[in-house]
């Protein structure tokens, strides 16, 4: 394989998901909570005129962080290098470092926003991973893949916690740990406990962490919606990730039923609340030790 290079993050603290629903109330009032935004790529590459324009100020005010949608990493169809060479000129232009994609499938012939899982098989373990090695050649740095949420098992030869490991460890990638998945998957699958998932993951592999609401269909059904609050029980396994891995750069997700961007923030708030609690809580466990 051919090394890549890490660039250094730019990102830290706590970021909001741009979405142009709520755009234009972010250009106007630029609030200083947020510390980044991120974006999907696919949905700003060929991107002109006006929407172009609004999206450079928007990264004139901050960090910008990616997160593909489209590039089905464990679809059956040859991955697209020109839409990949088209990913690194969009990093390259607005000097981005992390690009992540979902740890699934979503083509056949083209590009969907389907995301449907992979069968949790050591074949599909090399199979993925020389497809996310071959991505991050032609990217020329390493990306983050994104533990997803899903409805209906497929082929487990291998649980979900051990077939991310597996990715993670063959492709030599990094992980986005999104919080809202592993509560749902815990909830709708019940393999595991949240609290197993999240200190089974290694520290040195996280780049990103996202939270955001999902729909309770029944009691033994969530669905990851991104239409909703954070509930109090997917905050509190963010808290217990930094509790175990230490402060990692955190995004809110919310994609419909935006509220005011003022609650926006405030879940913002939220994350920088949990992060410097665990900042405290590290130092004073520090300290203990110390004396």
């Amino acid at each position: 394989m051919t090394t890549v290079n890490q660039p250094t993050s730019t990102v830290t603290g706590a970021g909001l998901g741009l979405r142009r629903g709520f755009m234009d109330a972010l250009l106007q009032a630029k609030p200083s909570e947020i510390d980044f935004v991120e974006v999907a790529p696919e949905n700003w590459i060929s991107m002109g005129g006006v929407f172009r324009e609004k999206f450079e100020q928007v990264a004139e005010a901050y960090p910008v962080s990616t997160h593909g949608l489209s590039l089905s990493l464990g679809g059956v169809t040859p991955i697209d290098t020109a839409f990949v060479e088209a990913i690194k000129n969009f990093l390259d232009t607005f000097s981005i470092q992390l690009y992540s994609e979902h740890l699934s499938s979503c083509s056949d012939d083209g590009h969907m926003y389907d995301l449907m899982p992979i069968p949790f098989t050591e074949e599909a373990v090399h199979y993925v991973a020389k497809r996310i090695r071959q991505v991050q050649d032609i990217l020329e740095r390493r990306i983050a893949i994104e533990n997803v949420s899903f409805y209906a098992m497929q082929t487990t030869e291998l649980s979900e916690i051990e077939f991310t490991k597996a990715v993670l460890a063959e492709a030599d990638c990094d992980l986005l740990l999104d919080v809202n998945n592993i509560y749902v998957n815990a909830v709708n699958h019940k393999a595991y406990t949240p609290e197993a998932f999240v200190e089974a993951m290694p520290t040195d592999r996280i780049k990103m962490m996202h939270v955001a609401g999902h729909y309770n269909e029944t009691d033994d059904l969530l669905v990851d919606t991104h239409g909703a609050p954070v509930i109090d029980p997917v905050w509190q396994i963010l808290q217990q990730a930094y509790a175990h891995h230490g402060v990692i750069p955190t995004l809110l997700e919310r994609d419909f039923n935006f509220p005011g961007l003022d609650e926006m923030v405030a879940e913002v708030n939220h994350i920088h609340d949990l992060q410097n609690q665990a900042q405290t809580h590290a130092v004073e466990a520090e300290d203990a030790k110390a004396g």
